[in-house]
């Protein structure tokens, strides 16, 4: 079941009860239980417009990010993903439609540690006051995951970060930017290829780690599941070019 929000879940730590959590089951290479949900089960998730968590290598960033498409992103849960993530929030799009809004690149020289693919920042012009609101933020996503907004319609710089998604998604780069619109484009429902994540967080500001994350998923009935299973998936069933 997904998560509903209330004033006692804000109030409590998210990760206060995890003594009491019920851990899901499952052997592991080391013994421990543990287990991950399948792509397809988080593939519904996507089209049925909730929230999935997808985590990285552990070689890699090692990382948890929320992902939901852009275009159900209601204040509500822009809210959520504000109060439990770095906040920093997210939209990896295909590079066509960021061409057509005019959204270029952040720096022609890209040193980032994993060259994430950040474009210029943008707050959506219309109904916001200072962008940063959690309502204003689920504005400007959910244009960016319209197929008729127009470049004009948005002010430049923003507090939302566009991302371009590699051709090819996972296949091509193993990061969350590709796997959200990957997941985007296999639930075949969205009218762009455009999603929103941002890394889940601990109270102390620490990022959140696979046993964090455990705990995370379930006291909030999402789905988590790992980019490589991804990977799989895509060649699994023959998605080995862009889809």
């Amino acid at each position: 079941m997904q998560f509903q929000i209330s004033p006692q879940n804000f109030k409590n730590s998210h990760f206060q009860d995890a003594e009491d959590a019920e851990m899901p089951q499952g052997p592991t290479a080391n013994g421990d239980a543990y287990e991950f949900d399948s792509i397809e089960d988080a593939v519904e998730e996507i089209r049925r417009g909730n929230f999935i968590i997808a985590v990285d290598n552990e070689d890699r960033e090692n990382e948890g990010d929320l992902i939901i498409a852009a275009e159900d992103f209601t204040p509500e849960k822009a809210a959520f993903m504000i109060r439990y993530t770095s906040g920093i929030i997210c939209v990896p799009m295909v590079g066509a439609r960021l061409d057509e809004l005019e959204l270029p690149l952040m720096v022609e020289n890209n040193t980032e540690s994993h060259r994430t693919a950040y474009t210029v920042t943008v707050d959506y012009k219309h109904g916001t006051t200072t962008g940063i609101s959690a309502a204003d933020r689920s504005a400007t996503v959910k244009a960016l995951g319209s197929p008729t907004t127009q470049p004009s319609d948005f002010a430049r710089p923003g507090h939302v970060f566009p991302l371009r998604y590699a051709p090819g998604g996972v296949l091509t780069r193993v990061g969350h930017t590709e796997a959200s619109v990957d997941f985007v484009k296999l639930a075949g429902n969205k009218k762009v290829a455009a999603a929103t994540i941002c890394e889940i967080a601990l109270d102390d500001g620490t990022m959140a780690r696979r046993d964090d994350l455990k705990v995370f998923a379930k006291r909030w009935g999402l789905k988590l599941v790992t980019i490589k299973d991804l990977v799989a998936y895509r060649v699994r069933h023959g998605l080995r070019e862009d889809f």
